[in-house]
């Protein structure tokens, strides 16, 4: 494209933030032009505004370092000098839901990190290799906010990344019953290991509200658009029970899984469907998709979070340890980077999926 779409990072100081400013360093489509956060970071430059809380280990891009942070609350500010935004706000779910409406309602697109949208129903939860086609649904939520542009998309929790992919390239063995236990790094709280020092040498077995994204996320992302109802149904398989805990780790998503199938496929078919999976974003070649979305690892050691949590840029998913179990049919080990793929990153490929099906346009 000639002219890069503008853009604006609504809770740019934290630490989703602070990953979308370091991934949209010199993208080839988008330029964030303005930075938002707390009426606190307000009237300082960005770098002024991070400084002692700046977590990437990029360093802040230049494009970005000296740009005003302005008020999120100050929604006409912000909206005027942007195509769209991206949101990592950090509020309550209700203040969340609001904000972001207002700013849809300024026909300025919202793809947004937060869960708070998750179960609006006419709001899509898109992994884009998944589901691209539940944008269908915008044009019904963009009749009841009365907007012509504006309009809410969100991606999913960042954990289920590491297992709902490999449910996805199997839908045609049909699962019908899976266990997901994940373990979580540090930087899905927000913080590093120096920021946390419980979790130093700990495992945290409680994730407040995670067990229940884990099992019900990945069942609307399998669902489907309602034309008679304007929203998004979600699909009645596999039921997925999980538990999450937190571990001493500061990227990437790990998840032991079980899995139940209607049909009975072989290993070889699984590994198969797993290797050739991909989706619109490898079909439309969108700059964040990776070439391979999934790797499935022979090595009964990998996939590690020490060696495979950057595949494709931390956009791929590592998947291995695909062995017969005595109570459930398969078992698996997976890995997805929680802040590349699992937040900032999956958003904006979200974003290129919604810029080439033609819902986010140069205003």
């Amino acid at each position: 494209m000639n002219e890069k779409l503008k853009v604006g990072v609504i809770g740019a100081t934290g630490m989703v933030g602070q990953r979308y400013v370091t991934l949209l360093a010199d993208h080839p489509w988008f330029e964030v032009a303005v930075v938002a956060a707390s009426a606190h970071s307000a009237g300082k430059t960005y770098a002024e505004a991070v400084t002692g809380r700046w977590k990437m280990q990029d360093p802040i891009p230049d494009g970005v370092k000296d740009l005003p942070v302005l008020d999120v609350n100050d929604i006409e500010a912000v909206t005027s000098q942007v195509d769209f935004v991206f949101s990592a706000v950090s509020m309550s779910k209700d203040e969340i839901r609001k904000i972001e409406e207002d700013y849809a309602k300024t026909e300025t697109p919202v793809v947004s990190n937060n869960s708070a949208h998750r179960w609006t129903p006419d709001v899509p939860m898109i992994v884009p290799e998944i589901n691209p086609e539940h944008s269908d649904v915008i044009k019904y939520q963009r009749e009841r906010l009365g907007t012509k542009r504006g309009f809410i998309a969100v991606k999913p929790n960042c954990s289920i990344q590491s297992y709902t992919p490999a449910l996805a390239a199997w839908q045609q063995f049909e699962p019908t019953q899976v266990i997901a236990t994940t373990y979580q790094a540090i930087s899905g709280a927000g913080k590093t290991l120096e920021d946390a020092p419980e979790i130093v040498g700990n495992v945290i077995p409680y994730i407040p509200g995670e067990e229940a994204k884990s099992e019900d996320e990945p069942l609307k992302i399998f669902g489907h658009v309602d034309a008679a109802t304007g929203t998004i149904v979600s699909a009645d398989a596999p039921t997925i029970t999980s538990q999450c805990l937190r571990v001493p780790v500061l990227y990437g998503h790990t998840a032991a899984a079980f899995v139940n199938f209607k049909q009975k496929p072989t290993k070889e078919e699984l590994v198969a469907a797993l290797e050739s999976y991909s989706g619109e974003p490898q079909k439309l070649g969108l700059p964040s998709a990776p070439k391979q979305f999934i790797q499935y690892m022979t090595d009964d050691f990998r996939p590690q979070v020490r060696y495979d949590v950057n595949f494709e840029n931390g956009m791929g998913i590592s998947i291995g340890r695909l062995r017969p179990d005595k109570i459930f049919d398969w078992k698996f080990v997976g890995l997805s980077h929680n802040t590349a793929r699992g937040a900032a990153g999956g958003a904006i490929l979200c974003a290129e999926l919604l810029k080439a099906q033609g819902y986010i346009t140069k205003k």
